[in-house]
């Protein structure tokens, strides 16, 4: 049997699986994030542990699973954070994970330094502080005396991994999240570092993300609850590991869509992809030689997820569905939502964005703002499809997964404003969890190759664009872009993060 965790924003989603990969069970253990004005979001890395721990030992309790009976343990994390750790491998701060923007200063001075063309076309990303990189100046910078302390630097799922078997090491889908990797050398880059600042000594080794890179020791063994001795395979970032659980492999495979707190469209490819207006970015795909250009927005679900707790702040955790019920036959012509909670990378990237409703009226109520927001998530990944249309990638076919991907509502919305034919996967939620089963798979020698993944989920449904409502859509979207342009002076005036 194969253990995957997926430490995601909002908790771990662990799953187990059969040795080639099928799902047998999955649980969900959430943690907290600190989110505070001046672009803070934080986590504890000790609460990423405890997670993986309790969720483990809850997997086996629950399928009635034998611990002897775990033959491999694989990883999917969340990017771009910066885990920062002493000579001991212990965290000297909480974790800046990718939310957090606060570096933009630093990020900027490191564009100047190399030029954002000649940036791009080394990382396969723009300079930005969503970025591990700028996030470790941030420190530097700020925290001189913590800085001081700091021997490592990480991403969350290779700090656990650190933990499980006493290896630091990262991958190259993970180190490409990072802003700190050439990624046609497949290392660190020596010319960004420099132009950083930052030894090159503070970051892991690279290892491929089928890579077997420790075992289980016994004192981790005792509190994860599996046997000591069991290989761990480093796995990969979960957007990467999204498109194997999607079972995007190839480019041939089409493309796929992410609807978890950040969301995402994307796909693969045999080369970095290079938009000439920068609105995409590129990562390392899991499977050695490929690539994943993918144009990522900062609050997708979060948007939802948001929204949902401003109208239901008592719901639990069933508000999301109790927003979404009755609310397809609203009519939200005039009303647009600007989903730039957490600031935006694809396709502006302008960490000084900022959510807004734009055209209230007196007699919009909870269902229009709720679809305002399905709309302007579906209306900002718009543009992101534009780019991938423009660059000869036709975007006509989408598997859709993540924890949005339950909403048939969210679906057809999408459908409608995309014009593409959207497809449910059968395993949603448990997506990224499957794509680190399948490489703990490859990389343990429990199966053959990464081809396994196609045959693991299946379409459950499929939704057509209506031609009248994508006509109807095509033109609110440009009045949806218009609407940002008109208040981009605005937020780079307005100082958001002084507030």
């Amino acid at each position: 049997m194969i253990i995957a965790h997926d430490l995601g924003t909002t908790g771990n989603k662990a799953s187990l699986h059969t040795d080639d990969g099928r799902l047998v069970t999955a649980v969900t253990v959430r943690y907290d994030t600190d989110f505070r004005a001046g672009g803070i979001a934080e986590q504890d890395p000790e609460s990423w542990w405890r997670a993986v721990c309790r969720a483990g030992r809850e997997l086996l309790a629950r399928s009635g699973t034998p611990p002897e009976r775990i033959g491999a343990i694989g990883f999917s994390g969340q990017m771009m954070g910066a885990v920062l750790l002493d000579s001991a491998h212990r965290p000297v701060r909480p974790a800046m994970i990718w939310a957090d923007h606060r570096s933009a200063e630093q990020a900027g001075t490191l564009a100047a330094e190399l030029g954002e063309e000649r940036a791009y076309r080394l990382l396969g990303h723009r300079i930005h502080p969503t970025y591990s990189l700028a996030k470790v100046m941030w420190v530097r910078d700020h925290e001189p005396r913590t800085f001081r302390r700091v021997a490592h630097m990480c991403l969350a799922k290779d700090y656990v991994v650190q933990r499980l078997t006493g290896t630091l090491v990262t991958d190259p889908s993970d180190a490409s999240s990072t802003n700190a990797f050439d990624q046609r050398a497949g290392t660190w880059s020596r010319a960004v570092l420099d132009a950083a600042a930052i030894d090159p000594g503070l970051l892991p080794d690279i290892a491929e993300s089928t890579s077997v890179v420790g075992r289980v020791r016994a004192r981790a063994a005792e509190e994860a609850g599996v046997p000591a001795g069991v290989p761990v395979v480093i796995g990969g970032g979960d957007g990467p590991l999204a498109a194997l659980g999607a079972g995007v492999l190839t480019p041939e495979d089409g493309a796929y869509t992410y609807l978890g707190s950040s969301s995402w469209i994307s796909m693969s490819a045999r080369r970095p992809l290079y938009d000439p207006a920068r609105r995409t970015m590129t990562f390392n795909h899991v499977l050695p030689g490929h690539y994943v250009p993918t144009a990522t927005m900062q609050a997708g679900g979060a948007s939802l997820e948001w929204i949902a707790q401003v109208l239901r702040p008592e719901g639990g955790p069933e508000r999301i569905a109790r927003t979404l019920a009755d609310i397809e036959d609203a009519d939200t012509t005039g009303l647009y939502f600007l989903p730039h909670l957490l600031g935006e990378r694809s396709p502006y990237w302008n960490a000084d964005a900022r959510g807004a409703f734009v055209g209230l009226s007196r007699h919009h109520g909870p269902a229009h703002l709720a679809k305002a927001v399905l709309e302007g998530v579906a209306f900002n990944l718009a543009t992101c499809v534009g780019a991938f249309r423009e660059a000869g990638h036709p975007v006509d076919r989408v598997d859709a997964i993540g924890g949005g991907a339950a909403s048939d509502l969210w679906l057809r919305v999408l459908a409608d404003v995309w014009g593409a034919r959207i497809r449910r996967r059968s395993i949603v939620e448990e997506a990224n969890s499957l794509g680190a089963a399948v490489t703990a798979a490859v990389g343990s020698g429990l199966v053959d190759g990464f081809e396994v993944a196609r045959e693991l989920s299946e379409v459950q449904a499929e939704f057509t664009p209506a031609a009248d409502r994508h006509r109807d859509y095509a033109a609110r979207h440009r009045e949806f872009l218009d609407a940002y342009r008109s208040l981009e002076p605005w937020f780079a005036n307005s100082h958001p993060l002084d507030n």
